[in-house]
């Protein structure tokens, strides 16, 4: 095993869940579900936010991604699973200090790669300066006002999936 996967390992193995707590504290996690909230009451899209402290071994040995882990959690979260195809997921693995944004086929044929590029460099400022919460509660605003574009609520809407933050 390379160094680097061996280092890989060894920070996974030692992030427990604690560490989701640390950085989504209850109150912060009241926050962020209230923004999903929020942000659903003004178009029609779908928000998730997502975040696992740690990756099981075998993901680990595997040598699983945090990109190939959000487009796992995508699934297991039914996101892709709306009638417009215009869920979007942020995912953070805290062991590896990474992020993904993932749109469903519909938002994504309208904002592409650079534009949730644009948003992850954005959230990305205010993790490393260690402002988790600032962080998702930017990009929920932001994914918010893009979704307000080119969805608009236009009268009343299902909430097709659950609006509160997820701890994997």
């Amino acid at each position: 095993m390379s160094p680097v996967r061996l280092r890989r390992c060894l920070v996974h193995l030692l992030t427990g869940r604690g560490a989701v707590t640390r950085v989504l504290p209850q109150a912060a996690y009241v926050r962020v579900q209230s923004a999903i909230e929020g942000s659903e009451a003004t178009h029609s899209g779908e928000l998730r936010f997502a975040v696992e402290a740690a990756l099981d071994l075998p993901e680990l040995l595997r040598g699983l991604s945090a990109r190939e882990r959000a487009l796992q959690v995508f699934s297991e979260l039914r996101v892709w699973d709306t009638e417009e195809n215009n869920g979007v997921l942020i995912y953070v693995l805290l062991a590896d200090k990474d992020f993904e944004i993932i749109g469903d086929r519909g938002i994504h044929g309208h904002v592409g790669a650079a534009g949730w590029e644009a948003i992850a460099q954005r959230m990305e400022q205010d993790f490393r300066a260690g402002e988790f919460e600032r962080a998702v509660l930017h990009g929920v605003e932001e994914i918010g006002a893009v979704l307000r574009r080119h969805y608009p609520r236009r009268g009343p809407d299902l909430n097709e999936l659950p609006d509160a933050p997820v701890i994997l």
